[in-house]
């Protein structure tokens, strides 16, 4: 058997929903025949204070550090991307770097934030194979 890729991912989430995070976490995880790395900050090791202009500078070059390498970033699209500086400026690193976006709709929710649906080179259910096929699919 051949060895298994392994996918860089940027996961852009609010720390605020960080079971959405945690739940597509372990959903990659979990997934057979799929081997990953995560190039995210997760709320359990903040990089930086974003509260002060010193702290959000910094931040804002953790973000293209951590985007830089990645084969695709992965919107958790809820309507809180909407008004999130963080999420947006996160798409616009993307967008800056190339990095294909795949958005992933909010559990049981039809509506997709406008900015995700323009950007998203594809948008998918919380579903396994939705999601290993689109990041597979948009990797360079």
């Amino acid at each position: 058997m051949p060895e298994l890729r392994t996918y860089n991912l940027f996961i852009s989430h609010a720390w605020t929903y960080a079971d959405d995070y945690n739940r597509l976490v372990n959903l990659l995880n979990n997934a057979p025949y799929f081997r990953w790395k995560n190039f995210s900050c997760p709320r359990h090791d903040p990089a930086v204070d974003p509260r002060t202009e010193v702290g959000k500078s910094k931040l804002i070059q953790e973000l293209r550090n951590q985007i830089r390498p990645v084969h695709c970033v992965i919107i958790l699209s809820g309507m809180y991307v909407s008004y999130s500086y963080w999420i947006q400026k996160e798409i616009e690193i993307a967008r800056e770097y190339n990095k294909p976006i795949i958005g992933i709709k909010p559990w049981g929710a039809d509506r997709v934030p406008t900015l995700v649906r323009e950007t998203a080179k594809e948008v998918v259910g919380w579903n396994t194979e939705s999601i290993i096929s689109a990041i597979k699919k948009w990797s360079e």
